[in-house]
C-alpha cells in the first residue's frame, strides 16, 4: 500500500466540464484531495449540451441534490416529437420510465456546472482552478505523475483524470489509441425567439434535405441545423439571407421569427466526431467522458454519458485512492465497465448518421410522406417506450457507490480555496458561484 504523503494530490482532473466536476465531487466527497484544472476563466459556453437526462438526474436524487438542482431555472421535456410532411408524430414518451424523474431538464451546462461545482466545494478535499490550461503530461518511470500547465506549472498527483473533452490534448500525448468511427455531418447553433406556451414543444423537423432541431426553452429556441460535414463555410458564403430561407422552409414554423438572425455571430458550429479510445488508461492516467469517446448529438447523450463515466471510475477508484492504495491495477476495470454501452450508443448514432441524415442532409432526399418507420409510433404507441428508455436512462445506467467520507461542510466554501498540496504556485481563482 502506498503512503498518503504531502508530496502531490490524490487526483488532478484535466477538463471542467460535466466529467471533470462530477468526478471531482465524487472523489473529495470519497476524501480524495483533487484538483480540477479548467483552461477557461468561467463555464460560460453557449450552445453546449443543455439536456440534463433521467439516468442524471437519478444520480442527483441518490446524492440528495436532486430537489436543489431542481429549483435552478430549467424546462422539462417529457415527450419527444418529430415533424415531417406536416404531421407531428411523438417518438418517445417518458412518462412509463421505471424511474421518478420521467423527463429531461432543460439546463444552459454552466449552471449545471456551476451547481455541480458549488456542492463539490462544501468538501474540503475539491479544488477548482480556472484559467488553468493543462498542456502536457509528467512522467516518472514511464508512469504519468502529473500535468504541465500553459504557463509551465507542474502539479503532481497520484492518479490524473483526462476530461479535457473531444479534442483532448493527454489522450494524445499519453499515446491512447483511438478508432475513428465517422461522421457525415455538423451543426449550426443558434437561438430564435419563441412565444412561451403550457407544454414543451421540443422536436425534430424534417425537411426537404434537412433536419432542424428545435428545444424549446419558454421564451426562445435552441436550434440545431443539421448540415453535410464541411459544408459551413459554403453556407456562410452565400450570405445570411439565403440561409434564413433555407430554414425558413426547412421548419415553416419558425418562418416569422428567423428574420432575428440578423448575421453569423449569431450561428455557431459544432464540428461533429464519433470516436472512442481502445484503449482509455495507462498507469497514471485514465480518460473519461468526451476525452474518451466524442459522441455524436444524436439524442443528446453526451452529458450523460460523460456522467455516468465519473460515477463509474468514483465507484471503482475513490475508495481504494482515498486510502492511500495503488489504483493503477484498476483502472482497466472503469474502461471495462463503461466500453459496453459507449459502443451500444455509437452503434446507434452511426445508425442514424447512416440511414436517417445521410440520405436526408448529404442526398437531399425529399420526405413528401412518413416513412413507415415513424408511422409506427402513432399506431404502436407502446414503441414509444423504447427512444424514451434509450435516451433518458441509457445502457448500463450507473448508480453512487463511492464511499461517502462524511466530509461535507453545511455551506460552501469561500470561493478562493487554500493552495491544495501538489501545486508549486498559489490556485487562481475559481469558477463563480
Amino acid at each position: 500500500m502506498a503512503a498518503k504523503g504531502n508530496k502531490a494530490l490524490d487526483l488532478v482532473i484535466a477538463g471542467g466540464g460535466p466529467a471533470g466536476v462530477m468526478a471531482g465531487l465524487l472523489f473529495a466527497r470519497a476524501g480524495c484531495n483533487v484538483l480540477v484544472l479548467e483552461k477557461h476563466a468561467d463555464f460560460f459556453r453557449d450552445f453546449r449540451g443543455d439536456t440534463v437526462h433521467p439516468s442524471t438526474l437519478e444520480l442527483l436524487r441518490e446524492l440528495g441534490l436532486l430537489e436543489d438542482f431542481l429549483k435552478r431555472p430549467h424546462d422539462e421535456v417529457r415527450s419527444l416529437t418529430a415533424r415531417v410532411a406536416d404531421r407531428e408524430i411523438t417518438i418517445a414518451d417518458m412518462s412509463h420510465l421505471p424511474v421518478k424523474t420521467r423527463f429531461v431538464a432543460l439546463m444552459p451546462q454552466w449552471h449545471f456546472l456551476d451547481f455541480l461545482a458549488d456542492e463539490a466545494r462544501r468538501y474540503p478535499g475539491f479544488h477548482l482552478r480556472m484559467e488553468a490550461e493543462v498542456v502536457d503530461l509528467l512522467f516518472e518511470n514511464e508512469r504519468v505523475a502529473g500535468v504541465r500547465l500553459a504557463d509551465g506549472e507542474e502539479v503532481r498527483a497520484r492518479l490524473t483524470i483526462a476530461a479535457d473533452g473531444r479534442g483532448s490534448i493527454l489522450r494524445e500525448k499519453a499515446g491512447l489509441p483511438k478508432k475513428d468511427l465517422g461522421a457525415p455531418i455538423d451543426v449550426l447553433w443558434f437561438r430564435l425567439p419563441k412565444e412561451p406556451t403550457p407544454k414543451n414543444e421540443t422536436g425534430g423537423t424534417f425537411g426537404s434535405g434537412t433536419f432542424v432541431v428545435e428545444l424549446d426553452r419558454g421564451d426562445y429556441w435552441q436550434c440545431a441545423y443539421v448540415v453535410p460535414k464541411g459544408a459551413a463555410d459554403e453556407i456562410e458564403a452565400e450570405g445570411i439571407g439565403p440561409f434564413r430561407e433555407n430554414l425558413a422552409r426547412a421548419a415553416p414554423e419558425l418562418a416569422s421569427v428567423v428574420g432575428t438572425l440578423k448575421g453569423w455571430d449569431q450561428v455557431k458550429l459544432l464540428s461533429v466526431s464519433l470516436d472512442r479510445l481502445t484503449r482509455w488508461w495507462r498507469r497514471g492516467l485514465l480518460a473519461i467522458g468526451d476525452a474518451a469517446h466524442a459522441m455524436s448529438p444524436v439524442g443528446g447523450v453526451g452529458i450523460n454519458l460523460a456522467i455516468q463515466d465519473a460515477v463509474a471510475a468514483a465507484n471503482i477508484l475513490a475508495g481504494p485512492l482515498a486510502r492511500g492504495e495503488d489504483v493503477d491495477r484498476l483502472l482497466h476495470q472503469v474502461q471495462d465497465r463503461r466500453m459496453f454501452p459507449t459502443k451500444v450508443i455509437q452503434r446507434g448514432q452511426k445508425t442514424v448518421h447512416d440511414r436517417v441524415l445521410t440520405p436526408l442532409v448529404v442526398r437531399k432526399a425529399v420526405l413528401d410522406k412518413v416513412p413507415l418507420v415513424l408511422r409506427l409510433f402513432e399506431l404502436i404507441p407502446f414503441l414509444r417506450r423504447i427512444p424514451a428508455r434509450l435516451i433518458g436512462l441509457g445502457v448500463r445506467r450507473e448508480h453512487i457507490r463511492s464511499p461517502d467520507a462524511g466530509l461535507r461542510r453545511a455551506a460552501a466554501a469561500p470561493s478562493r480555496p487554500s493552495r491544495p498540496r501538489g501545486s508549486s504556485r498559489s490556485p487562481r481563482r475559481t469558477a463563480r458561484s
